[in-house]
């Protein structure tokens, strides 16, 4: 347990300085991006790579498809939104 938790433990005190609130909202951001995509699987760096890759290019419509979730989360959640 105490392995699992260290990285945020180790982090917390230099993620007080982000620069500003802004800042720490995109790490944020970025850091449950990476969580989620090794919680399904994924290697994190590997999946923020090809992610960055495809970006320039990536339709806005279909941008919930570079999610770092398995492909039966995403039909689920798009099934209960509507």
């Amino acid at each position: 347990m105490e392995n699992t938790i260290r990285p945020i433990a180790l982090g917390k005190k230099n993620w007080l300085f982000t620069g500003s609130e802004r800042a720490g909202k995109r790490a944020a951001a970025i850091q449950t991006l990476l969580g989620t995509a090794k919680l399904n699987g994924l290697n994190p760096a590997q999946w923020l790579a090809n992610t960055l890759e495809k970006l320039p290019t990536w339709p806005n419509s279909r941008i919930d498809e570079l999610l770092p979730l398995a492909s039966e989360a995403i039909e689920a959640l798009l099934k209960e939104c509507g």
